[in-house]
């Protein structure tokens, strides 16, 4: 495990403590056994959402100074949404740095705070895949399909749906 730092034994525990009672629709692990900063994650689609029986993989990339700031997820696999960027970034508020919001678009309370764990970050990921917010979308793109286009949404992303089945 790299290094002894309050991070990383932070981190150990809330691995150990998601294996022993994991929640529904997550699974992680680490990338790499060497390094605790680095988790593999699997999302499946939420029942009733488009993404319904999907398997979303993902990367979660913890910092240093964990839980002081937040960490990001990127997923690897393909993805449709508008709270995620074209490179997989997902983008909800409880992954932006704490603080006052520097476009004034979220309250410091909405945004990271150490109290945050994996678990809520994974409920929130989940959630996000149930109720996307178009409002202030990291992906322009799949905001106005969903607004405008709901049809053609729900098709490309059962189509992704289907591909992450297939492998």
């Amino acid at each position: 495990m790299a290094g002894n730092s309050q991070a990383a034994l932070l981190l150990a525990k809330q691995l150990h403590d998601l294996m022993k009672n994991p929640v529904d629709g997550f699974f992680a692990g680490l990338v790499n056994d060497d390094n605790i900063f680095e988790w593999s994650i699997t999302i499946l689609g939420p029942a009733g959402t488009p993404y319904d029986g999907g398997f979303f993989n993902a990367v979660m990339m913890f910092p240093e100074d964990y839980p002081v700031r937040p960490p990001t997820v990127k997923f690897v696999s393909d993805m449709w949404h508008p709270n995620v960027y074209p490179d997989g970034k997902v983008c909800i508020s409880i992954l932006h740095d704490p603080g006052e919001d520097p476009l004034g678009y979220e309250l410091s309370s909405e945004r990271w705070l150490p109290i945050h764990t994996v678990e809520s970050i994974s409920l929130s990921i989940i959630s996000m895949l149930s109720s996307p917010n178009d409002e202030s979308p990291a992906n322009v793109d799949a905001a106005v399909e969903w607004r405008d286009k709901k049809d053609e949404f729900i098709k490309k992303v059962k189509r992704i749906v289907r591909r992450s089945i297939e492998g």
